[in-house]
């Protein structure tokens, strides 16, 4: 199939590793601008250089999605410079993984505000251009974790329990305008945080995948792709899971 995409621009959170660069590089092969945006400006900086040295268009931008009023700066200034942002990808997240007693106050609010209060903010400072101009794309990056639940992970499944909600409604609020609102839930990718995983960690994650294996980020890039594309025009308000068969 080939996907169709025509003077599209795109921003992706999180884009400077992992499933956020791949991501942006997958829609830079389809020949969409990407703007690449992390809290590390030589992060987002390195993808956006790879980018464009295998032939496509990109430009970074560092922004610390968990601060609102920079994040509304960053949009503001965006829109100036390209008028609208047709497809947005809320990819960003950390962890801060523990157990509910053991978790600090600042290890719940930072997870919140990064993986779930970022997404808000940049809904809120894009969205409006795309619904005067009838046409748009919001992705966002939710979890497994965020449908089944995980032990030592109520900051992070909530936020991206949290995502899914937040999804789910703009659709129903945004579907007139023409704009459609998915989510992409990844199981256990190979990433940097997954390589942090201890060995008997991946023994005991492993048995509980159906497809016995972890995913690439590529798996999660080429979901997202395709929902970003006209192909996708009648899809809307859904959470694709992208696990291995982990949550079926």
């Amino acid at each position: 199939m080939n996907l169709t995409f025509e003077n599209r621009v795109a921003l992706v959170t999180g884009a400077g590793r992992g499933i956020g660069r791949a991501i942006a590089e997958s829609l830079a092969k389809e020949g969409v601008t990407v703007i690449c945006v992390s809290r590390s400006a030589s992060s987002c900086g390195e993808a956006a250089d790879a980018i464009c040295a295998a032939g496509g268009k990109a430009v970074a931008k560092a922004v610390d999605v968990a601060n609102g009023p920079e994040v509304a700066k960053a949009c503001e200034e965006l829109l100036a410079e390209y008028g609208n942002i047709d497809i947005l990808v809320n990819n960003a997240g950390i962890t801060k993984d523990n157990l509910l007693f053991r978790m600090t106050e600042d290890d719940w609010q930072s997870v919140i505000d990064t993986n779930l209060n970022s997404v808000f903010h940049w809904v809120k400072g894009l969205a409006r251009p795309m619904t005067r101009k009838r046409r748009g794309r919001v992705i966002n990056i939710t979890s497994v974790s965020g449908i089944m639940g995980n032990a030592g992970q109520t900051n992070y499944s909530s936020a991206k329990a949290g995502m899914i909600g937040f999804t789910k409604s703009l659709a129903r609020e945004l579907a007139s305008r023409s704009i459609t609102v998915n989510a992409v839930a990844p199981g256990f990718i190979k990433t940097d945080m997954t390589s942090a995983l201890a060995d008997n960690a991946l023994d005991m994650i492993l048995p509980q995948i159906p497809l016995k294996r972890m995913g690439e980020a590529s798996d999660i890039a080429n979901m997202v792709t395709y929902l970003a594309s006209d192909q996708a025009n009648y899809i809307t308000g859904q959470v694709f899971t992208v696990d291995g068969g982990m949550a079926m």
